[in-house]
């Protein structure tokens, strides 16, 4: 892997720059142990998935989206008796979501702080404009980026739209991400380099089970290792 012709570096935000998942399995949780009265939890954590994959099309990702499909599924594993309270319990879950802190991955402030100094740096993430826009100022880390790409989904297509803006070619743009899904395959795809740091909770929709075997792609640990490779 060659990367001395680097010009923008991009990060993806949840469970790149900041942790996210953890939100949303603490929700599932509670959501299965609020409904064990009418389903086990294995079979309420796979119908939920269910769920959320039928909406995803029409809602998109982020927890806006996550909250609606709770209420959904709720409503229909119950068949319709779902009491009140749980209702507004299942609200109140998604807004203490988006209230939640910001906790950043260790090391990624001063792998940008660093990093900055000589490449343009650009987070690309998918979800809600919203509660993306709030959680990067919440994070601090907003000074650190010269440009903010939030879009519904991360394709190839998407990515040569933002290499395109940049003004730069593939093989000059670097993606760092959580998700093999999402934030590497894609990039490949289209000539651009990509750096894999793992979060401890994936998505079960964002896994791939192969590995990635391309010159371009490198796994790393954690995102201080960069400044030794780059």
């Amino acid at each position: 892997m060659s990367l001395k012709n680097i010009q923008a570096i991009a990060f993806d935000a949840d469970d790149t720059l900041w942790e996210n998942e953890t939100l949303f399995r603490e929700a599932e949780q509670e959501f299965c142990e609020l409904l064990k009265d009418y389903l086990d939890a294995d079979t309420c954590n796979r119908l939920l998935f269910e769920m959320e994959m039928k909406n995803l099309p029409l809602y998109g990702y982020g927890i806006k989206p996550f909250t609606l499909s709770l209420i959904e599924a709720a409503i229909e594993f119950t068949n319709g008796k779902l009491p009140i309270s749980i209702i507004e319990k299942l609200i109140a879950k998604g807004k203490q979501m988006l209230e939640a802190p910001v906790v950043l991955i260790e090391g990624m402030e001063d792998t940008l702080r660093k990093l900055t100094k000589e490449y343009k740096l650009v987070m690309a993430t998918k979800g809600d404009l919203l509660d993306q826009e709030r959680k990067l100022i919440k994070s601090g880390l907003e000074p650190y980026f010269h440009h903010i790409e939030i879009v519904s989904d991360k394709t190839p297509k998407h990515y040569q739209k933002l290499v395109d803006h940049l003004d730069i070619k593939a093989s000059q743009f670097l993606m760092v991400g959580n998700s093999v899904k999402s934030d590497i395959l894609p990039v490949l795809e289209i000539g651009g380099h990509a750096f894999h740091i793992p979060f401890h909770t994936t998505w079960v929709h964002e896994m791939v089970k192969e590995p990635v075997r391309h010159p371009n792609f490198k796994l790393l640990s954690e995102a201080s290792e960069m400044l030794s490779l780059l």
